[in-house]
């Protein structure tokens, strides 16, 4: 018989082991000791932890399971730590990057990052990873040889969401939804 707890993680209610909560709650110690990004500490806290709600719900399903170890495993090895460093191999074992295979989906986003009005364009340039200023050359021609161009541009700036989080961000450039990928847009703010 095993022992189980109710956590709520990143908004959301699971059931989990205990040993599975044990490491899972070790990684996350760890990995706040590992951010050292000060005040916005808890706002990478909180984006991870619903990135691991999200890891879950995707392994669970449907179904009304109990988070395993095998699963948080899963997850801490798809995740990572920030620095991208090599740990002692009780969370994951190398770079995290190389570890996760599956392909991160790609998502249009404005990118309110690299906006001049709106994101539309510069959300363009990152989802296609094309030159920024080549996608607003196009949109200026479209726009003088006709309207085409600007109903484009307002209909995407209507119909895209902005990239807010960190984890939009990387799904917006197609990269894996990580630890590393993710610090990389908080130390931006």
């Amino acid at each position: 018989m095993k022992k189980v707890v109710n956590v709520g993680i990143g908004g959301r209610s699971f059931t989990i082991d205990d040993d599975a909560f044990q490491k899972l709650d070790a990684y996350l110690n760890k990995f706040r000791t590992k951010t050292d990004m000060g005040y916005q500490t808890k706002e990478v806290m909180n984006e991870l932890e619903m990135r691991i709600a999200e890891l879950f719900e995707q392994e669970l399903g449907s179904r009304t399971e109990v988070v395993n170890l095998a699963i948080v495993n899963k997850v801490i090895s798809q995740l990572g730590m920030p620095d991208g460093s090599a740990d002692d191999g009780n969370f994951y074992y190398g770079n995290n990057t190389n570890n996760y295979t599956g392909k991160a989906p790609k998502r249009f986003y404005r990118d309110p990052d690299n906006n001049i009005i709106g994101g539309v364009c510069s959300g363009l340039a990152a989802y296609f990873n094309i030159d920024i200023v080549l996608v607003r050359i196009i949109f200026v021609v479209c726009i003088f040889f006709g309207s085409v161009g600007f109903w484009a541009y307002i209909i995407f700036w209507i119909v895209a969401p902005k990239a807010l989080t960190a984890a939009q961000k990387c799904e917006m450039r197609g990269w894996p939804v990580t630890a590393e990928n993710m610090s990389k847009f908080s130390q931006r703010k």
